[in-house]
């Protein structure tokens, strides 16, 4: 891309949108600053130009996204066909295993949820398309990670901030690359309790009809219920068959 070809104030404006998330829904001015790393008053014309269109508030102190950001990230959900074609099969796996069923695309060092079906709720965040959880410490983003090069893999571990978010999770670098091995040799990732106690999961590929990896697909079941060890006896071949039915229709 040619350097006239980029928009710096728009790049600023998307980054300043991005600084919000689960934990950070209200944000003054030098909140955003310290997130984003831009200079305060670049932070300010960005937030007082999203409420003069209407997606975000301002109350004073505190910025607050609207509704009507979702209209960015509903643009991509329905003008791409993949989760519109993964759902009903999400739909029916999540019905035959009696367990939360969902569907994800890697965008950077996080994998963002494009479909789920879910039976219970058995994290404490609830997740819904558009939600966003670290790759390295989920069973889907593990799927994902351990599909691409491994040069490519390994400089997003790079850029992670790879931390513990239970007792479990794995955060060496090198012990996660083996794991990456580990995974693309058996062709499915299963995550006991790393990404949040209580909560094991199993991930295959999605594979398109060109036998690319396009989205990751998986099973989320309690703990309690479920040991680390039968996840791939019992919801396993479930998944793969949904992969091969999938795999015809993506593109």
């Amino acid at each position: 891309m040619r350097e006239t070809d980029y928009v710096s104030g728009f790049a600023r404006g998307l980054k300043v949108i991005e600084a919000f998330g689960e934990t950070t829904r209200r944000l003054s001015i030098a909140d955003v600053a310290r997130a984003t790393g831009l200079d305060r008053a670049t932070c300010r014309r960005s937030l007082l130009t999203l409420v003069e269109l209407g997606y975000a508030t301002y109350d004073g102190k505190f910025f607050a996204l609207t509704p009507k950001v979702l209209r960015l990230g509903h643009a991509y959900l329905s003008t791409t066909p993949l989760p519109h074609t993964v759902q009903p099969f999400l739909d029916k796996l999540s019905e035959d295993v009696q367990q939360s069923a969902s569907a994800s695309v890697l965008d950077g060092t996080e994998i963002v949820y494009i479909a789920r079906a879910a039976q219970k709720r058995v994290m404490s965040i609830n997740l819904s398309p558009g939600s966003r959880l670290p790759a390295y410490c989920a069973s889907m983003g593990r799927v994902l990670l351990a599909a691409l090069p491994l040069d490519e893999a390994k400089a997003l571990l790079d850029q992670t901030n790879i931390k513990a978010l239970t007792p479990h999770t794995i955060t060496d670098k090198q012990a996660l690359m083996d794991e990456l091995a580990r995974v693309r040799e058996q062709g499915y990732a299963v995550i006991d309790q790393e990404l949040e106690l209580g909560l094991r999961s199993i991930a295959v590929p999605l594979e398109n009809d060109r036998g690319k990896v396009v989205a990751a697909l998986n099973v989320g079941a309690p703990a309690a219920r479920v040991s680390a060890g039968d996840l791939a006896e019992q919801y396993l071949p479930a998944l793969q068959a949904i992969a091969q039915k999938l795999k015809p229709l993506l593109h």
